[in-house]
């Protein structure tokens, strides 16, 4: 499946179950690992996993086998291998801690800034 179908199938998922806070990253210029991130917030640990387990429902249903799912115990971070694209469901506390779209967006700029000889 393309990475935008594949996102498109995300965000309708998440914004089915009203995840919030929704941002993509396109990270595809900075890692191997993925082209995509989506993260997304939830308001408790039976959203988060709600949430995760209806990413995962809707990509089977098209023919997208995850390669993973992580975190599902605790309920407060939840991943979500899609290859293409990785999701992760989080609490707003943990989302916060971990600030995932100041972290690739500070490795994007530093590895743009190197590229360039700054």
């Amino acid at each position: 499946m393309e990475t935008k179908n594949l996102i498109d199938l995300v965000l309708n998922a998440l914004e089915g179950l009203k995840g919030l806070d929704i941002e993509v990253l396109d990270v595809s210029d900075m890692t191997t690992i993925t082209d995509a991130m989506v993260i997304v917030s939830g308001t408790s640990n039976r959203h988060v996993r709600s949430l995760a387990d209806h990413v995962v429902m809707k990509a089977k249903q098209s023919g997208h086998q995850p390669l993973g799912v992580e975190g599902e115990q605790q309920g407060d971070w939840i991943l979500v291998d899609l290859n293409d694209v990785l999701v992760h469901v989080m609490q707003p506390k943990a989302r916060d801690f971990y600030n995932l779209e100041k972290l690739w967006k500070i490795s994007g700029a530093a590895r743009r800034a190197a590229q360039s000889g700054s």
